[in-house]
């Protein structure tokens, strides 16, 4: 499911378990990046996108140093894509935030359901 070191079955679980609060943040940020909702499983490529916003802050607070060359490049993609149609910047923030904190609430359910 994620290209990180979880366990598919325990980030099913959580994602689960964060759609029953988060569903209307999910279908706001799949509308914002182009993630047709009636793809089975479109959850999963929301969520991904999520983990990578979280990635993409760590580099940009300087909180990770990669040594990948593309990070800047791939984290500017990733603002693109959420900046897309947006009239303010107060309204990319507001996606940014969405984005960064379903990251954040998966790895705190994440981490209580895998102990």
């Amino acid at each position: 499911m994620l290209k990180r070191n979880y366990k598919e079955s325990i980030s099913k679980e959580s994602l689960d378990v964060l759609l029953v609060d988060r569903k209307n943040e999910f279908r706001e940020l799949a509308s914002v990046i182009l993630i047709p909702q009636t793809k089975e499983g479109w959850e999963k490529y929301v969520l991904q996108f999520c983990m990578h916003i979280d990635d993409a802050f760590k580099i940009w607070t300087g909180n990770e140093v990669t040594n990948d060359h593309n990070a800047d490049h791939q984290t500017m993609i990733l603002l693109r894509m959420i900046a897309r149609d947006q009239s303010t910047m107060t309204n990319v923030a507001h996606l940014l935030h969405i984005a960064y904190t379903l990251a954040q609430e998966f790895k705190e359910i994440y981490k209580r359901l895998g102990s």
